[in-house]
């Protein structure tokens, strides 16, 4: 019996279904920026606006493997995907910093969040949906051994995993009148961000040596 990888036309089919998952984040996440921060905003939320704020990394992050590797193909050009690590870093780089700043800040003014009723709604759609693209991107780029799609997917479950964080901040302030879980999550994203970011530049320059 024939592996399905080696089925005429299997690999274009796979390889156009794992550019659909890429834009189906893409959409999503582009959404997710305007509802999480307006829900943020509303409730006085830095922990929401933050998730919204990481959402336009993600976004942009999504759009350069797309610019790198339209088609997801294996071969790609060394220096420009060290530029599009590159720009990934920076990105999470920058994101760490601001988002570290407001909740230093929201840490020490002790401002009490509202609850949002909506946005603990929205962010438990979220997971969900995060978790699902992930899964399936990775087995894409898996069975394609594409290093962007399984990159791409990597990001995706970060975001499922903020989500469920940002969800769980929301939950103790709403039941518990646990205010500090508020920018404690946004400081989380913060450091996951840094990391992330550190991770990425790592790589370039690993890159840059080979």
């Amino acid at each position: 019996m024939s592996h399905p990888a080696s089925e005429p036309g299997y690999a274009d089919r796979l390889r156009t279904r794992g550019l659909r998952l890429v834009w189906a984040t893409i959409i999503w996440n582009a959404f997710e920026v305007f509802i999480t921060i307006g829900l943020g905003i509303a409730a006085g939320s830095i922990a929401l606006i933050a998730f919204g704020t990481d959402s336009i990394v993600e976004v942009f992050a999504s759009l350069v493997v797309v610019w790198h590797s339209r088609d997801l193909l294996v071969m790609e050009e060394t220096d420009r995907t060290r530029r599009s690590i590159i720009l990934i870093a920076l990105a999470f780089g920058l994101l760490a910093i601001v988002l570290a700043i407001g909740a230093v800040f929201r840490f020490i003014e002790g401002t009490v969040p509202d609850e949002s009723p909506l946005g603990i709604a929205y962010l438990a759609v979220t997971a969900l949906v995060m978790l699902v693209l992930a899964v399936l991107k990775q087995r894409a780029g898996r069975e394609l051994g594409s290093e962007p799609l399984q990159a791409e997917a990597h990001i995706t479950y970060l975001d499922a995993a903020l989500a469920t964080s940002v969800l769980l901040s929301l939950v103790l302030n709403a039941t518990l009148d646990w205010w500090w879980a508020d920018p404690l999550a946004a400081f989380a994203i913060a450091v996951i961000a840094l990391r992330e970011g550190i991770e990425h530049w790592e790589e370039a320059r690993e890159m840059t040596r080979a």
